[in-house]
């Protein structure tokens, strides 16, 4: 094997990746080489080059990264890849994501900085989360008083989101928002039977009295409009000024403030 000829070179490259299982940087990759036997630097790259262009048609491909290169199976396969699996994927909150997008786009960023923006505290297990993924960590502390820690992100976060740097995030005005709770379309639903014979009873009521019309015989059923004016007639029959009790706790302390009189001698 002649190893200063890139298509000798490619295939051992593609043997070392597969089975570190993890990015090998160039550094690292020159090292795995005795030195009387180590490829000049071009060709290591002309060999990643080739490397990269077998993989076309491929189930994976070689991705750079920010810790180096490594073979990963295509983004299109990993929803059936995922089966191998039998644990579910990590699913994460809203409020982490968005902690984690605030100190990836704002970093070196403070907690306090964060809570400004969201608007809400920032729970202790969310910070605790991300660092023990070893995503963010503490690069200093802010001159101010208090002294509060700083986060940025790591080459940990870059290689899971498949970054080479940080220059490869997407421009925010490109993110799009995260999902809400589906909108019910209320027009569309359909009506219940029974809710519907109500809604045309109460249509019905409301015509005849307009045209002068007797009433029909009240049914079993209320209508939901009659149900609102019985409920506004309850409602002015309540009290609401509490002047009375207030006067007649008056009145009671007036007559404990009185002393008592004598009664007079009926003789």
């Amino acid at each position: 094997m002649n190893l200063n000829e890139p298509r000798d070179l490619a295939p051992l490259l593609e043997a070392f990746l597969l089975a570190s299982g993890k990015p090998q940087s160039l550094e690292r990759l020159y090292e795995l080489f005795e030195e009387g036997e180590r490829p000049e630097p071009p060709v290591f790259k002309k060999a990643l080059t080739l490397l990269a262009k077998s993989c076309d048609n491929r189930a994976f491909e070689l991705k750079e990264v920010a810790t180096g290169y490594r073979l990963q199976i295509r983004e299109k396969f990993a929803p059936w890849v995922g089966r191998l699996w039998e644990e579910r994927p990590q699913r994460y909150s809203r409020a982490l994501l968005e902690t984690m997008a605030l100190i990836a786009y704002r970093q070196p960023i403070t907690r306090g900085e964060i809570e400004d923006v969201r608007g809400v505290a920032v729970n202790t297990n969310i910070v605790k989360t991300l660092m023990e993924r070893e995503w963010i960590r503490i690069v200093g502390y802010r001159d101010v008083p208090g002294k509060p820690a700083m986060f940025a992100t790591t080459k940990a976060f870059l290689d899971h989101f498949n970054l080479k740097n940080l220059d490869e995030l997407p421009p925010l005005a490109d993110l799009r928002e995260m999902e809400t709770e589906p909108v019910l379309e209320f027009d569309d639903a359909p009506v219940p039977a029974h809710l519907q014979a109500l809604a045309d009873a109460s249509l019905s009521l409301d015509a005849d009295a307009e045209s002068g019309a007797e009433p029909e015989a009240p049914r079993d059923e209320t209508s939901f409009r009659s149900l609102l004016a019985e409920l506004d007639t309850m409602e002015q029959g309540l009290k609401i000024d509490f002047d009375d009790l207030l006067l007649d706790e008056a009145d009671k302390e007036s007559e404990l403030e009185e002393p008592p009189q004598d009664d007079e001698d009926p003789r």
